[in-house]
């Protein structure tokens, strides 16, 4: 679609077409209470990070700029779950890549630390997803994959079949279901040939039904080289323009480079926006990005539109210069899902400044990720580990409680 149609398009979605979709959406669906909101398949799981444009222009509060006027930052154990052991398998660390705006030469004095408009109970349960936010969102990214924005929104409840299947499976080890374990997370636009689902985070996945198959000329395999992988970009990227339309300079993210146990790379093509300041493309680099999948056949199946809710901003903190990170880094201020301690400053490999932005992170805060190399690790042939300790890059007199490596799983 061309700039000047989406542009259209998109004034189009006045709030008189978000009240039809909220009110035709309660007219079929049931009734979704304030609180306690989860789905059964992705109660524990964190959506997978990593930078584009926000499709909804979000308004920040004021900067706080004395330092007296910062709240101190707690870091809890959900600031720091991980799916894992965060371990990349490569031959020589250049061969782990990505477009990272940020490079040790860069200068940044401060970077915004914001808390999770989302949160979650005990159980990981989502307490206050904001549906109308989400259906505008799903709209939206609607709009600039040219579907029609009127198109039914239901939301993931399970059928009553699914649900009586549910409770005869707790009753039969003499448990019942916990309470709001019915209860939505996701709404879902379809037509005929993609799907739309957005979630709490108000990620959006884009499912191709069926999967898209691009011209033979490119190749957009798991295993296809760096070089394959950018021209399929550029294919993407021209194919799916509208999905990056809200961006002022759209950059290619091509991540990855790291090897599996056959010794194979692959990389990963997300978009995010370069445009504005060096602090504007750090934050859309880690939290506003269009990522594009492949399956197993090389063909398209899968997009993902991430635009998380930054609107709750701490402030804009003080931040520490790589060789302080490396003092912490050397002193076991760190957190890791590494299972051993940081075997020695000789062994480092690359540093970058990165959010962690996990769904279930408390707050979003700058971190330094150092890899390093695991000398134990290494495999025959050569073929290297390396694991990622974290740093926050955030000065420590605005941490209650730095991380310190107890020997163990701190992640």
């Amino acid at each position: 679609m061309r700039a000047e149609l989406l542009s259209d398009a998109l004034g189009q979605l006045d709030d008189s077409l978000l009240e039809e979709a909220r009110i035709r959406r309660e007219r079929t669906a049931p009734p979704r209470p304030a609180w306690g909101r989860w789905g059964a398949l992705a109660a524990c799981l964190a959506v997978a990070v990593l930078a584009g444009s926000q499709l909804l222009p979000q308004k920040q509060p004021p900067s706080v700029s004395a330092p007296g006027d910062l709240p101190l930052l707690t870091l809890g154990e959900g600031d720091t779950a991980a799916m894992g052991y965060e371990g990349y398998m490569a031959y020589d660390i250049d061969e782990l890549v990505n477009a990272n705006p940020w490079t040790p030469e860069a200068r940044l004095d401060t970077l915004p630390v914001y808390r999770n408009a989302v949160t979650y109970d005990d159980n990981y349960r989502a307490q206050n997803a904001d549906f109308d936010r989400m259906e505008a969102q799903l709209v939206s990214v609607a709009v600039q994959l040219e579907l029609d924005p009127s198109l039914p929104v239901t939301d993931n409840t399970p059928s009553p079949e699914h649900q009586q299947a549910i409770r005869d499976k707790f009753a039969a080890v003499g448990d019942t279901v916990p309470e709001g374990y019915f209860d939505p997370d996701s709404l879902i636009m379809e037509s005929d040939s993609i799907k739309l689902t957005v979630d709490e985070t108000l990620t959006v996945t884009i499912a191709f039904q069926p999967p898209v198959e691009l011209p033979e000329e490119y190749d957009f395999t798991h295993h296809a080289t760096l070089e394959a992988k950018e021209e399929a970009a550029g294919y993407l990227s021209a194919e799916y323009a509208g999905l990056l339309s809200g961006m002022e300079q759209p950059a290619l993210n091509l991540t990855g480079g790291d090897r599996d146990i056959y010794g194979e790379q692959s990389y990963q093509i997300e978009f995010y926006d370069a445009g504005g300041s060096l602090e504007s493309q750090v934050v859309n680099y880690n939290f506003n990005r269009v990522a594009f999948y492949c399956d197993d056949d090389g063909k398209l199946f899968l997009a993902r539109v991430y635009a998380p809710d930054l609107s709750q901003k701490l402030g804009d903190y003080p931040v520490i210069s790589p060789a302080q990170a490396e003092q912490l880094l050397a002193a076991g201020n760190y957190t890791t899902s590494v299972p051993c301690q940081m075997p020695g400053l000789e062994y480092l490999g690359k540093v970058e400044l990165v959010y962690r932005t996990g769904s279930h992170e408390k707050t979003y805060l700058p971190y330094y990720r150092f890899l390093v190399e695991l000398p134990e690790e290494q495999r025959p042939g050569g073929m290297k580990d390396y694991g990622a300790y974290y740093v926050p890059a955030v000065e420590g007199q605005y941490i209650a409680n730095m991380p310190k490596w107890d020997g163990g799983f701190n992640y």
